[in-house]
């Protein structure tokens, strides 16, 4: 449909330009020719058309079209495709057929509906599945794709076909109340209790001292097995280490059993924690969990001094203590005189200098060890411009300003991952220094000043080695807007966290180390997770390379070899293996840079999810309560064939006809133009058949 519209331009212009037509064209055709009157007449019919339309093109009113384009009610179809639904199903459920069913939806519905489907584990997938195989389950993390996937669509109804237990992500209740549209659950599993001894969740440190205790939390549960005796064991890499007898007293039973045990060897410990099966168990496959704990031998000790108190301590102290293996000291200059600088891997000297501690800085210059300079409105610049030479600043007065943190793109002395850059790019501004900013040749930038909009070369955070000696500067002050800003945006303070452990570990790396590493990104990796592993290769004069390719070895308990090469990453080396079968590997990686052979060996471990046999009762309360608050309706595997009826007889499930409004000004329509020149062509062709030319 079109129709003209005037927008700021008055309608009677129509008229003006009709007459401006017929004034041009009586002035032109007038005085008698030597053509006939009747056509005189036709010729000054056309000089008048073209003269209207061609006013009419410079008043140039807006033509508004409308199209209007229906929309077909989506059904969306999510399946969940985890292990407890096949693995506690009710007796006669035939899993393979309830999809066949399922599908047929599709067809049943017609072509007056649009059905996608998809199934579901910790992620969503496209398509239906009869493979059963998820080893966790995301309801709320399934429900929040889809409406995010469809958001501004025409979604007339969600079908959920589940046994309603979850272990990962939020309760889906609260997910289900951002989907406004009708929610129809299909209930599968088992609601009945059924004989059962299971290990329903372990608490523990995935860290622990040597020598030190450490305690595990065992939630021991048991269903229909009253005055059972429930043979608890602990086995640290295969050697019983703890055993308990606990006296089954209920129908429904569940207790809490906190173990200490001793950690007497360093490294990574596996400790398998069982319940013995009884008579008539449902299932065994929970009865077993495996946990490691990371043994340490020592923390390493960072000293945090300051001239007076500013929120920033807090969030350093607790940022870098994140990490188990360092322990933060924080102490102002007029309490510091019991500490022994000796004692620290680390010194960071916020808004001071070490010239304001003579300790402190009499032990710099005798030993090694590395320093970050945070600097701020209290800082005193010129005798931290005295102490390093990796960030020089000019300032004329003790004024600061606000600055953004601009991530560098060719930053390589360690990784930060694509989201904490991100995360870090949109944080609050830090208050730095007013005045220039120059670094040494040798200096890297990790974080550089952004001012307003204006991405400057000044540097925030940056890294410089001074005769053996690491060094760091910061030059802004806030960092506690960037704890506050991501609680509300993340829930979390992971970006910050990161930048500080990384920073913390790039400063403490001993000077000596090795100039081929290979480290795996975690010591123990879940099951179906992708194996990330890492490598460093130094030249002799200890910068990074990776000219060679680097070849890597996994091996499994079971003798099985799996054969990589490394990808070039930035400057260093980067394996994604994907998933691999449970179990322990050890792994060799070789290259050569020139006639030097490198080579590097460890080790990491692959757990064994057993999330999906905690839970044997499916929550049919939880199915029920979804379908009741979106106005929709629980049904049984049986009744699917009904499900097609009631998506129909849903009055809220309809075509919805959107209407498109389109303006454009009248000289975009180019058969104007073409009808324009159509008329001065027949007028130019009489005029010149009658000899008028």
């Amino acid at each position: 449909m079109f129709s003209l519209t005037w927008g700021s331009v008055s309608g009677w212009w129509t008229p003006v330009c009709l007459l401006s037509g017929l004034a041009y064209a009586w002035l032109m055709y007038r005085q008698p020719v030597g053509i006939s009157r009747n056509l005189r007449y036709g010729l000054a019919a056309l000089r008048a058309l073209a003269v209207f339309f061609i006013a009419f093109l410079l008043v140039s009113p807006l033509v508004k079209s409308v199209k209007y384009e229906p929309q077909k009610p989506l059904v969306l179809i999510a399946q969940d495709n985890s292990s407890s639904v096949n693995t506690f199903k009710p007796a006669g459920f035939n899993s393979p057929g309830f999809i066949d069913e399922l599908t047929r939806l599709k067809e049943q519905l017609g072509d007056q509906y649009d059905v996608r489907e998809f199934n579901f584990d910790k992620d969503l997938h496209r398509g239906l599945s009869k493979s059963f195989n998820g080893k966790q389950t995301n309801i709320a993390g399934a429900l929040r794709q889809l409406n995010n996937g469809f958001a501004n669509q025409n979604i007339g109804a969600l079908v959920l076909a589940t046994d309603g237990l979850y272990n990962q992500g939020n309760d889906p209740q609260y997910e289900a109340k951002n989907i406004k549209t009708s929610i129809y659950t299909v209930a599968l599993g088992d609601t009945t209790a059924k004989r059962d001894l299971l290990i329903g969740n372990v608490n523990y440190n995935k860290t622990a001292f040597l020598g030190n205790d450490f305690v595990i939390e065992i939630l021991a549960a048991a269903y229909q097995s009253e005055g059972e005796n429930m043979a608890l064991s602990i086995a640290e890499d295969g050697k019983q280490v703890y055993q308990q007898n606990i006296r089954v007293t209920a129908s429904d039973f569940k207790k809490v059993i906190p173990v200490k045990l001793n950690a007497a060897r360093k490294g990574l410990r596996k400790y398998t924690i069982s319940i013995a099966p009884v008579k008539n168990e449902l299932s065994t496959q929970n009865n077993t969990e495996t946990i490691y704990v990371e043994v340490l031998d020592a923390r390493q000790k960072v000293l945090l001094l300051y001239n007076g108190p500013h929120p920033d301590i807090t969030v350093i102290k607790k940022a870098i203590e994140t990490n188990k293996n360092y322990e933060v000291k924080a102490a102002s200059i007029s309490s510091a005189a019991d500490i022994k600088p000796a004692d620290y891997s680390l010194v960071i000297l916020y808004q001071v200098s070490a010239a304001d501690y003579p300790p402190v800085k009499s032990y710099i210059s005798k030993s090694k060890t590395p320093v970050w300079y945070i600097i701020g409105s209290q800082s005193n610049l010129q005798a931290v411009n005295n102490e390093q030479g990796v960030v020089k600043i000019s300032a004329g007065h003790a004024e600061t300003q606000e600055v953004l943190a601009l991530p560098a793109n060719d930053f390589t002395a360690f990784n930060l991952s694509d989201s904490a850059k991100r995360k870090i790019a949109v944080l609050p501004p830090l208050l730095a220094p007013f005045g220039s900013y120059g670094t040494s040749t040798g200096a890297t930038v990790l974080l550089r000043q952004k001012i307003g909009a204006v991405a400057t070369t000044y540097p925030l955070l940056a890294f410089g080695d001074e005769a053996g000696r690491r060094v760091a500067v910061l030059t802004g002050e806030g960092i506690w807007r960037w704890q506050l800003s991501q609680y509300q945006n993340y829930e979390n303070q992971n970006a910050t966290d990161e930048l500080f452990s990384q920073t913390v570990q790039y400063l403490t790396a001993n000077s000596n180390r090795r100039r081929f590493r290979v480290y795996a990104a975690r010591n123990v990796f879940d099951e179906g997770e992708n194996v990330i592993l890492n490598a460093e290769l130094y030249n002799d004069a200890l910068e990074l390379i990776n000219t060679p390719d680097v070849k890597i070895e996994l091996k499994n308990a079971a003798g099985k070899n799996y054969s990589y090469l490394f990808t070039r990453t930035g400057q260093s080396y980067q394996l994604d293996a994907g998933p691999l079968p449970v179990g322990e590997y050890t792994y060799n990686a070789s290259t050569q840079n020139g006639r030097q052979d490198f080579k590097a060996s460890g080790q990491f471990t692959i757990k064994p999810l057993n999330l999906e046999a905690r839970q044997s009762a499916a929550n049919h309360v939880l199915l029920n309560t979804l379908a009741r608050q979106s106005g929709g309706q629980m049904l049984k595997p049986a009744d699917i064939g009904k499900l097609a009826d009631l998506i129909r007889k849903n009055d809220n499930v309809k075509t919805v006809v959107y209407e498109d409004k389109h303006y454009s000004d009248l000289v975009d329509i180019k058969w104007l133009f073409g009808l324009i020149l159509s008329l001065l062509s027949a007028e130019w062709f009489l005029r010149k058949r009658e000899g008028e030319l």
